[in-house]
């Protein structure tokens, strides 16, 4: 599937959408989930209506009957409304040409008991790089199967992308998957499929087959130079990067034919996960998994596989600085942005502010589940409930209105900050309105007033914190935000004007994105700035000037 109604006006679009909510239309089925682009913004459309995913992916080995009881208790501790949960080749073909789908038809009634959608994760060829999900015919034969090669000639542990072999196999099951979901999911339980996970290699850039070698030492195929307007060999038109590219490309033919083949049986979006590098380091030199969607290569990724929807970075930085720069990167106007995989420490979960504020149409920490694994340092050395807490508050703020929020942060322009390390102020200008989000403040008075002493903030120290912005209107914003201060002052004031918050109502939106109020705050709740604290609030704020 390929984004979609890209030179569409977005409002023409989703006032369509809304017709699967008008008596008398009926459907014979739910219309299948997409995704849909326009100026430069995406949405995630489920069941025709805007769908913003409130996701978790389980532990890699929660993937079977017996185990998940303790999966969909932890997806109602966290107010979630999408599971991400893996698929192995392993499960669905332990025997060559012998197919059992028995754990997908208990995932199926557990996420429909629940009420609960599927993001499934399909680990075969590719997890982390590696093939220990591929059945045991697979992963023994590397005759028919073969590894990558070291530079020495030795067999490399990644299965190489060069293979017809491994690729057909992989195909070929990958297609039942779909025809299984086909024939017992009408109504789409399943709404976004991952095919393989965090591709590409670790200890060495590419393979060294001498199929590989060929290829490398020949030009670059003609559809990327004509999406990057590079030409000549691998090494002339990549330069240090080009062991990477090359991988990438190869790694990304590969994935994308298994996408084509999945979605000619039901068209679901797909994407493709990676393993990063620093952002800010010199391109091929900052670590990640060569051959992955990493930011250097997301245009390679682009025009070697256009049947993928978007590619997604995995985020276990807890830099806010590297997680906002990652962002940046990969919410483009055509690609859209979604962090399938971040780190489910509780100071992680402060990123979800940035990504609203790029315009995500999902983010799911890793490892949510009652199973007891943890995957430290990467994440949380235990679920405890201030951990899960930490997540969950967000999702139970935006569970109830989680389309209308896809809604209109898709119509409008949006920000979002995380606290930095050092709790810097963060700045945006929303055209003649600079929007100031602070941190480790009390909801009264501020910390370096001379004349009110006060303790330390709680939050001193600690990397918890954010807030997400929508201008609605010229002076009117949508305003949520946790365990922060939020100020609006003019940008470029007159002569003797001076701003004033004319109004500030809290509340929520309802499913066509408009405001609910609930209360309004105003004295001592607005005095000193708009003051969030750890249990976050939707308000709708109305700004104004006088002289």
């Amino acid at each position: 599937m390929k984004a979609g109604l890209a030179g569409a006006a977005l409002a023409g679009w989703l006032a369509l959408c809304s017709l699967a909510a008008v008596p008398g239309i009926a459907m014979a089925q739910q219309p299948l989930p997409r995704i849909d682009s326009a100026n430069g913004k995406h949405v995630l459309m489920v069941d025709d209506k805007p769908f913003l995913v409130l996701g978790a992916q389980a532990n890699n080995s929660s993937n079977y009957p017996a185990v998940l009881p303790q999966v969909w208790p932890m997806m109602e501790r966290l107010h979630a409304n999408t599971l991400e949960i893996p698929v192995a080749w392993e499960q669905v073909e332990p025997e060559e040409g012998r197919f059992n789908f028995s754990y997908l038809e208990a995932l199926l009634n557990g996420a429909r008991e629940n009420d609960m959608r599927l993001v499934l994760l399909w680990f075969a060829t590719w997890k982390n790089t590696g093939p220990s999900y591929a059945p045991m015919w697979v992963k023994t034969d590397t005759a028919r199967f073969p590894r990558m090669r070291t530079p020495a000639g030795s067999a490399h542990y990644a299965l190489s992308p060069h293979s017809r072999t491994t690729l057909e196999a992989d195909k070929r099951a990958f297609v039942r998957l779909m025809r299984w979901l086909r024939d017992h999911d009408p109504d789409h339980t399943v709404i976004m499929v991952q095919p393989e996970n965090e591709a590409g290699v670790y200890g060495q850039k590419r393979d060294h087959s001498a199929e590989a070698n060929a290829l490398f030492a020949g030009p670059i195929p003609a559809e990327l130079a004509q999406r990057t307007g590079k030409s000549g060999s691998w090494s002339e038109a990549f330069g240090p990067l080009a062991d990477s590219a090359f991988n990438a490309w190869y790694t990304a033919r590969y994935i994308d034919e298994i996408a084509a083949a999945g979605q000619a049986v039901v068209d679901l979006p797909m994407y493709a996960n990676a393993a990063l590098s620093d952002p800010f380091a010199a391109p091929g030199t900052g670590g990640g998994a060569s051959g992955g969607p990493d930011m250097p290569v997301i245009d390679v990724w682009k025009a070697a596989a256009p049947h993928l929807d978007f590619v997604a970075p995995d985020i276990y930085m807890r830099d806010q600085r590297q997680a906002a720069e990652i962002m940046r990167l990969y919410a483009r106007p055509d690609n859209a942005l979604m962090i399938p995989e971040i780190g489910n420490a509780a100071d992680y979960a402060r990123l979800w502010w940035s990504a609203l504020g790029h315009g995500a149409i999902g983010f799911a920490p890793f490892g949510m589940d009652e199973t007891g694994y943890s995957n430290y340092p990467l994440g949380a050395k235990e679920l405890d409930e201030q951990t899960v807490e930490a997540f969950a508050s967000k999702y139970r703020l935006f569970a109830p209105m989680a389309g209308a929020w896809a809604r209109v942060a898709a119509q409008n322009p949006t920000w979002g900050a995380s606290k930095p390390a050092g709790g810097a102020s963060q700045t945006h200008r929303f055209g003649r309105w600079n929007a100031a989000v602070q941190y480790e403040e009390w909801q009264f008075g501020d910390r370096d007033s001379p004349w009110l002493e006060s303790d330390p903030h709680p939050s001193a120290g600690k990397q918890v914190g954010g807030a997400v912005i929508v201008q609605t209107g010229a002076d009117e914003f949508l305003v949520a935000a946790s365990d922060a201060r939020v100020r609006f002052t003019l940008a470029d004031a007159g002569p003797g004007e001076s701003a004033a918050m004319l109004r500030a109502e809290e509340g929520t939106l309802a499913e066509d994105g408009s405001f609910v109020m609930r209360r309004v705050w105003n004295g001592d709740q607005t005095d000193h700035g708009l003051n969030f604290t750890s249990q976050p609030v939707l308000l709708k704020v109305t700004m104004g000037s006088y002289q």
